[in-house]
């Protein structure tokens, strides 16, 4: 396999900031409560649900912006994870088989554009997914079982100086999110 080509890399802000002067975070779309998953589902985080209702988060959906319809065959990445993907060593297959490699990245850049244009300080992907996965993904035999390994959308944002993190860690970068009983 030969490396794939992406966007160039493009500076933007470490802290920036939405257009009413908040700081605006990346957010995949199931966690908003979207039904945009391979199987029709959603995987709601009433955190990030939340964010939204404030206008401090905006959604975005890899899969869907490379061109995949809900629902759809699940995909894995074999060979690799997405570093591996985007460097041409490794390719995601869904479970029929088709090597849809090409829309994953396609996915993963427009969803690098988007974060550029909000001008996201932290993106919050769904972990295990091929595209979004964060520190863990899928092994490539469609078993369920897990490996470390960022997704080709992971994979991009974080070439890019974008500070990508799962659901599961958002109290650790955002304690503000997460009020204390004291």
């Amino acid at each position: 396999m030969r490396p794939v080509a992406v966007l160039p890399l493009i500076k933007h802000a470490v802290i920036a900031e939405n257009e009413w002067g908040e700081k605006m975070i990346l957010v995949s779309s199931c966690l908003a409560g979207l039904e945009v998953r391979y199987n029709g589902t959603h995987r709601l985080n009433h955190v990030i649900r939340k964010l939204m209702e404030e206008n401090k988060a905006v959604t975005a959906c890899p899969e869907l912006l490379g061109g995949f319809s809900t629902p759809r065959d699940p995909a894995e990445i074999i060979g690799g994870d997405g570093e591996d993907v985007l460097a041409g060593r490794a390719k995601v297959v869904d479970k029929a088989g088709r090597d849809v490699t090409e829309e994953y990245i396609k996915g993963a850049c427009a969803t690098l554009e988007m974060a550029n244009e909000v001008k996201a300080t932290a993106v919050v992907l769904k972990e295990n997914s091929p595209s979004c996965g964060s520190s863990m993904i899928y092994n490539g035999d469609f078993t369920g079982e897990k490996i470390p390994g960022n997704g080709v959308t992971s994979a991009l944002l974080k070439k890019h100086g974008y500070t990508v993190i799962s659901e599961d860690e958002l109290a650790n970068y955002f304690p503000e999110l997460f009020p204390s009983d004291e």
